[in-house]
C-alpha cells in the first residue's frame, strides 16, 4: 500500500488538525477576554488547522460571530490590531532571546533563531494594521 492512499493515516492527520485547531480556537477565544493573549495569532493557527482538518469546521469558524472577523480581516487584507501585532512580536523576542541565550549552546544555532525573530517580525510588522470603524 502506497504512503498517499492509506486512509487511516488520513483520518489520523484529520483529526489531528482538527484537535489541535480547537487547541488554537480556545487560546483565540480566550485572548479576546484577557489582554495577556493574543486573539488573532491563534485564531488563524485555527483556521489553518480546521482548514487542513475539517472543511465543515472551517467554514464554521469563518462564519463564527465572535471569531469570523478576525479571520476575514486578515484573509481580506485588512490586517490585524496593533495590540495583536505587538503581543506577537515581543511574545516571540523574549522566546527567541530566551531560547537563543539559555538553551542553544551552538552560536551557528543562535544566530539562526535571531535571523527567524527578524523575518517574523518585518512578516507581522509589514501586515497592515486594522482600525476598528476602518473602510478598507
Amino acid at each position: 500500500m502506497t504512503k498517499g492512499k492509506d486512509p487511516k493515516l488520513g483520518k489520523i492527520k484529520r483529526c489531528f488538525f482538527i484537535a489541535v485547531g480547537t487547541i488554537f480556537l480556545a487560546l483565540g477565544a480566550v485572548g479576546i477576554l484577557l489582554p495577556i493573549l493574543p486573539t488573532t495569532p491563534f485564531l488563524l493557527l485555527s483556521a489553518a488547522c480546521y482548514y487542513k482538518g475539517s472543511e465543515q469546521m472551517h467554514r464554521w469558524m469563518l462564519n463564527n460571530r465572535l471569531f469570523g472577523n478576525y479571520i476575514r480581516n486578515y484573509k481580506e487584507g485588512k490586517g490585524i490590531s496593533l495590540r495583536a501585532k505587538a503581543f506577537t512580536i515581543s511574545l516571540l523576542w523574549v522566546v527567541i532571546t530566551y531560547s537563543a541565550l539559555f538553551m542553544v549552546n551552538a552560536i551557528i544555532v543562535q544566530i539562526f533563531l535571531f535571523i527567524i525573530a527578524i523575518g517574523v517580525s518585518i512578516h507581522i510588522i509589514t501586515i497592515p494594521t486594522f482600525k476598528r470603524g476602518s473602510l478598507n
